[in-house]
């Protein structure tokens, strides 16, 4: 009896050591640098958001430096399942984008929303519907008409099969009970802009800062924006649901950490990211780059990932009972 009582007072020592350890560590942090992984490839939306946000950051972390590294291999899934077994300290961030609530649904990771914590997303870009600028319609409804009398024929660009700018495209299908002929271009919207602008295809849905220089010089045009609320980058388009049609797909990409990591660390995180995201620099540096900002915080962020987890669940599976 007594050799049990020392043990488990020898083990309730422990983890009272254990505690302190942690709770000390919580308190010095940070006392080194910090990695922040990105799962694209260099000089892409996600990785100037990315090194935007921790270089806005960097003035609370004193001589503690944010390291980005980028690891883009296997369409951002080998980055962001480093972010999730990383020590949980706060040493080991990373970005993690939209692809987050499609791949699990696609069977391509076991990666979700629940492996991490959010710090902040900088970023949630709506899908807009892009057309040449000499297009034969200039309203969304002329073009779903368009659509609708061309079964099959309207070439639509997409960021390649299953990504967030195919789903987008198939949702719109979905939609308007439409069908297009899909144009894959896994490189990115710099192809999909190039390819309008050679005439090869006859639009895209894609996140519309990445046309901005095209649309100012008269070469493309916007119909309508998949989103709650109109763009700051183009106030004067319509957005869907002001046109009748429920249907909003976004592409975020936001700061986490590991799951597990002390609160007391995300605190630290998050009032950073909250400061640096109500200054003018912050707003500045986004529309400079093109970047519509958006200031989703913390738990508002997670919630975020869990929403649109459930919603390209649903859509997913729906899609593929079709096939």
């Amino acid at each position: 009896m007594r050799k049990y009582q020392a043990l488990l007072a020898a083990v309730a020592v422990s983890m009272g050591l254990v505690g302190s350890t942690a709770a000390l560590a919580a308190d010095q942090y940070p006392s080194k640098d910090i990695t922040v992984i990105i799962p694209k490839n260099p000089g892409g939306g996600t990785d100037t958001t990315a090194r935007g946000i921790i270089n806005l950051m960097q003035e609370d972390f004193g001589t503690v430096k944010f390291v980005p590294v980028n690891k883009p291999d296997g369409n951002g899934i080998v980055g962001m399942q480093e972010v999730a077994k990383a020590k949980p300290d706060g040493y080991t961030l990373g970005m993690v984008t939209v692809e987050l609530a499609m791949f699990p649904h696609q069977g391509k990771t076991d990666l979700t929303y629940k492996d991490f914590e959010s710090i902040i997303a900088p970023i949630a870009a709506p899908a807009a519907l892009i057309v040449p600028a000499d297009a034969p319609y200039n309203t969304l409804n002329e073009f779903v008409d368009y659509l609708k009398k061309n079964p099959g024929k309207v070439m639509m660009g997409n960021s390649g099969v299953g990504a967030i700018w195919h789903v987008a495209t198939l949702a719109f299908e979905k939609q308007f009970g439409v069908k297009v002929k899909h144009i894959p271009y896994p490189k990115g919207t710099a192809d999909i802009a190039a390819a309008m602008a050679g005439k090869h295809i006859d639009g895209t849905l894609a996140d519309p800062s990445s046309f901005k220089t095209q649309v100012e010089a008269g070469n493309l045009k916007i119909l309508a924006v998949m989103a709650d609320s109109r763009t700051n980058l183009f106030p004067n388009v319509p957005t869907f649901k002001e046109l009748g049609f429920d249907i909003a797909i976004r592409a975020w990409a936001t700061l986490v950490a590991p799951k597990g990591t002390p609160k007391e660390v995300l605190d630290v995180l998050r009032n950073s990211a909250k400061k640096v995201s109500e200054k003018k620099e912050y707003v500045d540096y986004f529309l400079k780059q093109g970047i519509d900002p958006t200031k989703i915080i913390g738990e508002d962020a997670n919630e975020m990932m869990k929403k649109d987890d459930l919603m390209f669940g649903e859509f997913l599976a729906e899609i593929a009972k079709q096939k």
